[in-house]
């Protein structure tokens, strides 16, 4: 190798160098830009998972305040089990604003869509202050009430504490469960 020309010795660089090239420098290129791909993919997937991230945060808030909502209806429009302690509150309410109960009749059930509205025919005597004082208590009860066919007259025959008569129907509201759906029973296997 002493003998050869300077060309010769080039020629062997050369070669040195394009073997290098081939079997080194080549392959690692190929591997980085491998690299560099699927780094692109690891960052876009990540980019994908932070906006679904922000989505479940979002979806995650609304739906707190969707539970907050509904404990807060659950207090205003009562269980079906409840019922009848509020039917008690309400004649307990007219006895503490000094009013006879002349009639207190629930009546029939009306099923709406996501409720049941509970109507209670009431008829009451006494003064027209005491029943005012029965309706603002009756409007600050925890419970949704409304007053539908409100007819008041006077006594025939009145005395200091009752002087009129009132017929009204109180409603109040029921949450209604979803009826489960029923599922088909499971046939046996046929031998």
């Amino acid at each position: 190798m002493k003998d050869w020309p300077w060309y010769g010795h080039l020629a062997v660089a050369v070669i040195i160098f394009l073997l290098a090239f081939l079997f080194y420098f080549k392959p690692k290129t190929r591997e980085i830009e491998d690299t560099r791909a699927t780094r692109m993919q690891v960052e876009q997937e990540v980019m994908r998972l932070k906006a679904k991230k922000k989505q479940l945060d979002k979806i995650e808030k609304e739906l707190a305040q969707l539970n907050s909502t509904l404990k807060e209806l659950e207090q205003i429009i009562p269980e079906k089990k409840e019922i009848f302690n509020i039917l008690r509150r309400i004649q307990q309410l007219a006895y503490d604003s000094r009013l006879n109960i002349i009639k207190f009749i629930p009546q029939r059930e009306i099923p709406q869509e996501f409720f049941v509205e509970q109507p209670i025919s009431i008829e009451i005597t006494g003064n027209y202050h005491n029943l005012g004082i029965f309706f603002d208590r009756l409007s600050r009860f925890a419970r949704l009430f409304t007053i539908d066919s409100f007819r008041i007259k006077s006594l025939r025959q009145q005395t200091s504490g009752l002087t009129i008569s009132a017929n009204f129907i109180a409603k109040t509201y029921i949450f209604r469960e979803p009826a489960p759906t029923q599922e088909p029973p499971a046939q046996g296997r046929k031998k």
